[in-house]
């Protein structure tokens, strides 16, 4: 399993989110090609209700806490509660608008 799996595994199951982004920005840095060390979390969570964002961060890194000694070099967390997410983005998160490819 690799390591992107691993941590939408494991934040799937601790958090039960109603969305979950993990995506891997290692590309956009001086590593290796191929690397996963860089990542950016975006999770909505009812478990977020009431916490304060330090709180959160400190909940996503402890369930992550071996990857981020042994394999992830930065992780970028936005952490959101449903009733955030809905303020921020409605419903659901927004498509980006067609640019038109492949229209004849």
């Amino acid at each position: 399993m690799n390591i992107q799996s691993n941590i939408e595994k494991k934040l799937m199951n601790h958090f039960k989110p109603e969305h979950l982004q993990v995506i891997n920005e290692s590309s956009q840095h001086n590593v290796p090609a191929g690397s996963e060390s860089h990542f950016k979390v975006v999770i909505v969570t009812p478990a977020f209700s009431g916490e304060r964002l330090i709180k959160r961060h400190r909940a996503v890194n402890s369930v992550l806490e071996d990857e981020l000694a042994n394999d992830i070099h930065a992780l970028a967390l936005h952490t959101y509660t449903q009733e955030e997410w809905k303020n921020l983005f409605g419903e659901y998160p927004q498509s980006p608008n067609c640019l038109g490819g492949s229209k004849q």
